[in-house]
């Protein structure tokens, strides 16, 4: 299915969006493992990405219905990886806020699993739009 004019402005401005939660959760995700400890600027990366990602999944859902392009394991995979991302980031906030030094140093663990898992969806959806426009 071709895309109009107006759906290829949703989709440059949901890439855009999508691309800016992945440079916002990876400084977060990376910058606590290099630091090794959970710190509050951190948290305020993983919420950029959190909020960066929800919005420009709306903005891809409404290209979709547009569309009626839909890609059901990317759907799927995009759910369980915002709603990771938000458990992350309520966790690291509990963490920080009443969590034991112990835990903040060790919270680094939980950020990998999660940013790997939030990769998937991100490149499966690279890959729908590498193969819809080629």
């Amino acid at each position: 299915m071709e895309l109009n004019q107006v759906d290829i402005h949703y989709l440059i401005g949901a890439i855009c969006v999508i691309s800016s939660a992945l440079i916002f959760y990876t400084i977060g995700v990376w910058g606590e493992r290099i630091q090794k400890k959970l710190k509050f600027w951190h948290i305020i990366f993983f919420l950029l990405g959190l909020l960066a990602d929800t919005v420009g999944t709306s903005l891809m859902e409404h290209i979709a219905e547009l569309t009626h392009l839909h890609d059901e394991i990317h759907t799927v995979t995009g759910t369980i990886a915002i709603l990771l991302m938000f458990v992350h980031a309520s966790w690291a906030i509990w963490t920080y806020v009443k969590g034991s030094p112990k835990a903040k140093k060790h919270f680094n663990r939980f950020s990998i699993v999660v940013w790997c898992i939030w990769l998937i969806p991100y490149l499966i959806g690279v890959y729908l739009g590498m193969h819809l426009h080629a």
